[in-house]
Parts: structure tokens; C-alpha cells; sequence
């Protein structure tokens, strides 16, 4: 039988670091068109099994763009899993030749599940999602500013605020557009914002930032975004169960959402008020309404229909 290949890159602004498991092979080619055509035909010829790189905030889209449109079996993982997995097997030195063995070997036994690459006008419509988070971050900070700035420079920070206010109006505008110009999008659009409590900017959020909602399961769902409990039991310990990690705008846009539906939605109404009854803090009330709303939010997706009040309602 063929030797199963598992490859590992290591992607870095300017080089990228490839490593082949089980033979000890690397290489290094620059991150740019003509390092990744070289990269893809070297690659393509070994037929491997999996090639595992890490999510690092953009640097890789190109990348896994080539690789994906491909065919080849690729995906981008957490670095924190990766660096937990570094540490458990004992490999705490950390450069981007190491770094490449650690997701090939990352690969070979953990064997993560390969997941479609969203298209370009999904990665478009990320890229807006992240700059309107800059903007307003930024307008916010401005704002703090203004408060404690001394009189010769508040005119200035002032003029700044007006213009991060005009562009972050454009930049909602071009993200209500994309949605608008896409059928599928404008479907999926009128599906979320049919549930209480979902507005324009969760839904653009949900839209570009979790591709995977109302195509995989609910449990599923609830991990990718890090609102599954999770058990924190060692030994003869039992700890509480805890919800962390996955994605964490997703995560923000949802406890706005649940926020204003336990108002509003009577779904969540009533599990909110039903958790706070039994005792529940407030904290740990709302995350279980957020896990509510985004079940809701990928069975409506899933099955392709609007959300309707139920008749009787119960959490």
C-alpha cells in the first residue's frame, strides 16, 4: 500500500516553511505567486494524505486558496491546539522549521476533519467584517481620548472622529450591498434577521465570520463558536463546565443578539427568566441564551425557513 503523506507549512509574512512526514524533508519558499506555484507543484506530486498550517489572521488565505481551489486536502487549524499539541509531546522550541515538523507530525496524529474553503466572495466579505471592527474600535478609543485631551489637540481628535464616523458608514453600507447583490446571501440574510434580537450587524458577522452555520450539527456548531460546555475533571477532581475558546466576534455579536432577545424573542425570554428563578447567575443565564440563539440560528439555516413564535413556549 501507498505511504499515507501528511504535510505541515508554517506560514510567516515573507517564507513559507514546509515539512513532509514520514520522510524528513523540508524546504522553504517565499510567501508570494511564484513561491506558492512552486510550493503547489512540489506538493501536488506527493499526494499527501493531509496538509495541516495554522489560521494566522490572514497571512495564510492565499495560500489556502491555491491549495483548496487544488483539490488538495487542506486545512487551517487553531495555533493554540497546535501549541498545546507541542507541548504535550514535549517540543517547546519554537521557529518556523520546528513549527512545520510540529503540524506535520500534527496532522499524522490528530488527523483534523478538512473543511471547504469559502469562496472569494465570502473572504471579501470577512476582510469588510474585520475593518468594520477596526473602525470602531478605533472611534472608540478616539472618543476616550477627547475626554482627557488637553484643549490645543481636541480639534484634532475631533476631525478624526468625523472621518472614522463617514468611513464606517461606508463600510456598512458595502457590507449591506454584498449581501444584497448575492441571492444566497440575501436568503440566508432574510432567514436570520426573521428571529427577535438579530440586526444587521450580527447577521453580517454570523454570515462571514462562521461559514459553517446550518451546515453542521448543533453540537458542532456550539464548539466551532466555543459555546459548548466543556468538563474540567483531573483524577478526583470535578471542576464546573466551562465554555471557552472558538470564535470570539462571532461570540460578541451573539451576546448583543441574546442580550436584546431575552427582551424581545420570547424563546429566550423565557429560558432567561426560568434560569434566573432556579437560581442561575445572570452570567451564566445569557450564555445559555446565546447557545439558544445560535441553535436556532442553524436549524433555520439548515432547513431553510423563517422563524415563527411558537404557540406555546417553553425554554
Amino acid at each position: 500500500m501507498t505511504a499515507e503523506i501528511f504535510i505541515g507549512i508554517d506560514v510567516a509574512r515573507d517564507n513559507l516553511e514546509v515539512a513532509v512526514r514520514p520522510a524528513v524533508e523540508q524546504w522553504r519558499v517565499a510567501n508570494d505567486t511564484a513561491g506558492i506555484a512552486e510550493l503547489l507543484v512540489r506538493v501536488r506530486a506527493l499526494r499527501p494524505t493531509l496538509i495541516v498550517l495554522e489560521a494566522t489572521g490572514g497571512l495564510e488565505l492565499p495560500l489556502l486558496g491555491v491549495l483548496g481551489s487544488a483539490g488538495l486536502p487542506v486545512v487551517a487549524v487553531n495555533p493554540r491546539q497546535v501549541r498545546d499539541f507541542a507541548k504535550a509531546t514535549g517540543k517547546l522550541a519554537k521557529t518556523d522549521a520546528l513549527d512545520a515538523h510540529v503540524l506535520a507530525h500534527f496532522a499524522d496524529a490528530v488527523r483534523p476533519a478538512v473543511r471547504p474553503l469559502p469562496d472569494a466572495a465570502t473572504r471579501a466579505l470577512s476582510a469588510l467584517v474585520a475593518r468594520r471592527r477596526q473602525l470602531v474600535e478605533m472611534l472608540t478609543a478616539e472618543e476616550n481620548r477627547r475626554t482627557s485631551a488637553a484643549v490645543p489637540i481636541r480639534a484634532d481628535i475631533q476631525e478624526h472622529i468625523a472621518w472614522l464616523r463617514k468611513r464606517l458608514r461606508a463600510i456598512e453600507k458595502e457590507l449591506s450591498q454584498a449581501l444584497r447583490n448575492s441571492p444566497l446571501w440575501r436568503e440566508q440574510e432574510d432567514l436570520l434577521r426573521s428571529v427577535p434580537g438579530i440586526g444587521p450587524v450580527v447577521t453580517v458577522t454570523l454570515l462571514a465570520d462562521l461559514p459553517e452555520l446550518g451546515v453542521v450539527g448543533r453540537k458542532q456548531i456550539g464548539a466551532l463558536v466555543g459555546l459548548a460546555p466543556l468538563n474540567r475533571d483531573s483524577g478526583t477532581f470535578r471542576g464546573k463546565r466551562t465554555v471557552w475558546g472558538g470564535r470570539g466576534a462571532v461570540r460578541a455579536a451573539l451576546y448583543m443578539a441574546a442580550l436584546v432577545g431575552t427582551r424581545s424573542n420570547p424563546v429566550l425570554k423565557a429560558l432567561y427568566t426560568r434560569l434566573l428563578a432556579a437560581g442561575k447567575t445572570k452570567k451564566l443565564a445569557l450564555t445559555a441564551c446565546m447557545h439558544k440563539l445560535l441553535t436556532i440560528l442553524n436549524a433555520l439555516l439548515k432547513h431553510r425557513t423563517l422563524w415563527t413564535p411558537p404557540t406555546t413556549v417553553g425554554a
